[in-house]
């Protein structure tokens, strides 16, 4: 399978950085969804499959979100020590540095940082960076590395991987969906992958106290006409009602962006102290990566994401007077 000229070098040198490499370690960006620890473990657990350790560990608090507890669960062990840090350290889905969070102090000290990922942000802070964003996931470039390796890709790599590129492309019906998208998911399902294993429990399984945190936040969307965005507001009171946490509302979005009168779809979520995290979508018209980038974050066209030092209606303010009038 051909993959796109300008990142043949970076992935070479990757592979011959990872080949020489005593020791490695992966780490992916904070809050991780289901490309990044996708692309991670995957490559883990191909790198145990080939007979080597790789020192695994996400951004504290570090913990897995529900929904993907069932990637790779042996993965995380042994776990990265900012204490021994290794020779080289792969950065997985990370458009910047600071999106390692706590780690990042570890891959200021490692002698090799490879950086694999897709986001158009990614200007490159590694000492070899592959990026493409015209990849539909980060997991596409994994993929293409562990051939490059020669590692073996079996059931649990296959299935770590297909959930990236299902995740990242709204289960193949998103515009970054390629060719090549497709290409890869029928090879990874000849190598195995779970696609009902996978199916169920990012997309069919739930607290059922998510139900009334939905109910919560629906009832308080808006709809600004002129501009086409609708958007509403989760509050920590309704993750505490529920005994949730933040882990377990990353489908209130999808909810958000339903109505067809919107262009664009904002959650603004409240957290500890005074200030808030916001995610956004776009249908296409409007480029929410380069709004979020405006605002301190990141992401792609269609989906970004911020975080704010303010309330909800500042926030707020500050993403309408930044869309135009329709």
């Amino acid at each position: 399978m051909n993959r796109p000229v300008q990142i043949d070098e970076p992935m070479r040198q990757a592979a011959a950085t990872i080949r020489e490499s005593v020791t490695l370690g992966a780490v992916c960006h904070e809050r991780p969804d289901g490309d990044a620890l996708g692309s991670m473990l995957g490559f883990a657990v191909s790198a145990r499959l080939a007979g080597l350790q790789v020192r695994v560990a996400v951004p504290p608090p570090g913990e897995l979100p529900s929904r993907y507890r069932f990637l790779a669960p042996d993965s995380l062990s042994p776990a990265l020590i900012s204490s021994e840090p290794p020779q080289t350290l792969v950065a997985f889905d990370c458009a910047s540095l600071d999106r390692l969070g706590e780690l990042a102090s570890i891959a200021e000290q490692v002698e090799n940082l490879v950086v694999v990922d897709h986001h158009i942000s990614n200007v490159g802070f590694g000492t070899v960076d592959v990026i493409d964003p015209g990849a539909a996931a980060t997991v596409e470039l994994v993929y293409e590395l562990i051939l490059e390796l020669g590692w073996p890709i079996d059931e649990e790599v296959a299935t770590c991987l297909l959930t990236g590129l299902v995740t990242d492309t709204g289960r193949f019906q998103y515009s970054n969906t390629t060719p090549r998208t497709h290409r890869i998911a029928a090879r990874l399902l000849e190598a195995g992958a779970r696609p009902e294993v996978i199916g169920q429990a990012v997309f069919e399984e739930e607290p059922f106290g998510l139900l009334a945190v939905a109910g919560a936040v629906l009832s308080r969307a808006r709809l600004d006409t002129g501009r086409k965005v609708v958007w509403s507001v989760l509050y920590i009171e309704d993750l505490q009602a529920a005994s949730l946490n933040g882990e377990d509302t990353e489908l209130l979005i999808d909810l958000v962006r339903l109505p067809r009168e919107a262009q664009v779809a904002m959650l603004i979520r409240e957290t500890v102290g005074r200030h808030v995290r916001v995610s956004l979508r776009s249908r296409g018209q409007v480029d929410v990566g380069s709004l979020a980038s405006d605002l301190g974050g990141g992401g792609h066209h269609n989906a970004a994401g911020f975080r704010f030092q303010g309330g909800p209606a500042e926030v707020l303010q500050a993403v309408l007077e930044r869309i135009p009038l329709a």
